[in-house]
């Protein structure tokens, strides 16, 4: 059963990594202006264009379908056209590998900083992701996503993340969110955890005060939209991280 899973899982990753025809970025940020900005440990959230773009899209109802970690020249390794390999990230068709920034140099991109992440940390998070190359894409995600390619899959919204939750749970395989939460986990830094309020007992005038406890959510039900919308990470624009001025635009008449 295993070998057809995986046949049909392989089958289905090739046409779902087909191009969308109707994808048209709409704010590219060129890859010398990212590569400026970019920190390592940041994430990046890409707008794919694929078929299981449109899938992860649908069903985290969100711009971004795909991330990936910048580690900097930590692996100092390059591409055959000398480019250096600075992301680390889980491909559908090829696992999880090192690949240039320019990759994604025509897509719309979103970066996502930790806050004051300190340096041995850092170190955790992107020695985690090397260790991770070679990994397998987890395919039975994938079979799982074809279900909602419909126009109108019959999914309640509620539902949505938690169909996102249904890979194998191999160590030895990844998917490209919950790679990334898994890094950030072993810190541990808070992506969209669980949160618990408890009323504790003071000596002061007041007798209760509210306490906020965190939990962990489990790696398998993170997806590329919850680092843009998490509270404990930071959206860097290029544009205006490396210094904008109305004043300085040409405006057509």
């Amino acid at each position: 059963m295993n070998t057809i899973s995986n046949y049909i899982g392989n089958w289905l990753a090739r046409f779902l990594e087909h191009p969308s025809p109707s994808y048209e970025p709409f704010s590219i940020t060129d890859t010398e202006t990212l590569g400026r900005c970019l920190q390592p440990g940041d994430v990046l959230l890409v707008e794919g264009n694929l078929r299981i773009s449109v899938a992860i899209k649908y069903l985290t109802q969100s711009t971004w379908s795909h991330s990936a970690m910048y580690v900097g020249d930590s692996l100092d390794q390059k591409n055959q056209q000398g480019e250096e390999l600075n992301l680390i990230e889980a491909d559908l068709s090829e696992g999880v590998i090192a690949v240039p920034l320019s990759k994604y140099s025509e897509f719309n991109t979103r970066i996502c900083r930790p806050v004051n992440l300190n340096e041995d940390d850092q170190q955790m998070l992107i020695q985690f992701m090397r260790d991770s190359l070679g990994k397998e894409y987890d395919l039975k995600n994938v079979i799982d996503l074809m279900r909602y390619l419909l126009p109108t899959p019959p999914v309640p919204v509620s539902w949505r993340r938690r169909m996102l939750a249904f890979g194998s749970g191999d160590p030895t395989m990844a998917i490209c969110s919950t790679l990334i939460a898994q890094a950030y986990q072993k810190i541990p830094y808070p992506i969209l955890p669980d949160i618990e309020h408890k009323q504790i007992r003071t000596s002061g005038s007041c007798a209760y005060t509210e306490k906020e406890i965190l939990h962990i959510r489990h790696h398998s039900l993170f997806t590329p939209r919850d680092f843009d919308l998490s509270p404990y990470f930071q959206v860097v624009k290029p544009t205006l991280d490396t210094g904008f001025d109305y004043k300085n635009l040409d405006w057509a008449d």
